[in-house]
């Protein structure tokens, strides 16, 4: 039988109430409208008209107030996974693809003499940051999976992880543009197409890196929620 209106009232409340990856969060609405239209299916079979068995199935089920905040701490986890994943997999890329490119990239031997002291060093030093941030996506990978048994706010994991990514990025930024004007130019490696896929695959990434910490601060950030 059709829905009288009162579970898709409640579905459509609860769904702009949640914030978060549109995947998950339509699992878990499809979930909420699938459980109240059994229950109110139910009640109905007892006796009870339509539009009081939708009534009875939403009160049973639980205010928006009530319901909604542990809706959005599953939503907290699926994004932060996401940004953890992502991490995990891009800083070590981008590491790998700059160190291969150096060392396929015919470099003049001038070039090599005409940098600064600390050039190595700080080359050292982003290499080291950008493979620590891809462990750091791999142990928040395992907290918000199997480690959830254990911790308590896995919403502060992954907001942690969003603030840490936009407290990295502008150093990694800074960094890189040191090594870029101290190394300077190498000769021909403005024109050098792998070099040029390189940069557009590390900027690529940085910008997905910001979009995903941006959600997740958004997702993680404290607000009302009205009944």
């Amino acid at each position: 039988m059709a829905s009288t209106g009162v579970i898709d009232d409640y579905v459509t409340r609860l769904s702009r109430t949640l914030k978060g990856p549109r995947g998950p969060k339509l699992d878990l609405v499809t979930e909420a409208r699938d459980s109240l239209l059994d229950t109110a299916e139910a009640l109905e079979g007892d006796g009870l008209d339509r539009a009081e068995a939708e009534r009875v199935a939403v009160e049973e089920f639980g205010s928006i107030s009530e319901i909604a905040p542990g809706y959005q701490e599953e939503l907290s986890i699926s994004a932060g996974r996401r940004l953890a994943a992502l991490l995990f997999l891009s800083m070590p890329l981008t590491t790998l693809m700059w160190s291969v490119i150096w060392r396929i990239f015919p470099t003049d031997v001038a070039d090599y003499a005409a940098r600064p002291g600390w050039f190595v060093p700080v080359a050292r030093g982003l290499d080291i940051l950008q493979m620590l941030t891809g462990v750091l996506g791999a142990l928040a990978l395992v907290a918000l999976g199997r480690g959830l048994r254990r911790i308590r706010r896995p919403r502060l994991v992954t907001r942690s992880l969003a603030v840490f990514v936009w407290l990295m990025l502008p150093v990694t930024l800074a960094l890189g543009t040191a090594l870029t004007y101290g190394s300077h130019g190498p000769t021909g490696f403005s024109d050098y197409p792998p070099g040029i896929g390189v940069g557009l695959v590390s900027y690529t990434f940085m910008l997905l890196q910001l979009y995903c910490a941006a959600r997740c601060m958004s997702i993680t950030r404290r607000r009302p929620v009205t009944a």
